[in-house]
């Protein structure tokens, strides 16, 4: 896979609210440390599929979850790591 979508949180506690709230709605999501690349702070993020990400943006906003953003992480011809944050 060359692109990752991943929503990173200010706390544990938004992380494992959000997952439970992404699963009753039938998100694919996998629960991850935060990647480097996002932040260099410890960290829970949480891993989604692309066709997912409306879904994803309508849940945080209808519950107040507090997160600190939305990436789109692509690895690049070289190797490297290019990462936009898209909400």
């Amino acid at each position: 896979m060359n692109e990752m979508y991943i929503v990173s949180f200010n706390s544990t506690h938004q992380a494992i609210r959000s997952d439970k709230l992404f699963e009753e709605i039938n998100i694919k999501a996998t629960t991850l440390p935060t990647p480097r690349e996002i932040t260099a702070s410890c960290g829970i993020s949480i891993r989604f599929l692309h066709k997912d990400l409306d879904n994803v943006n309508k849940v945080l906003k209808d519950n107040s979850i507090e997160y600190k953003g939305i990436y789109c992480i692509s690895k690049l011809s070289d190797g490297k790591k290019d990462v936009k944050n898209i909400g």
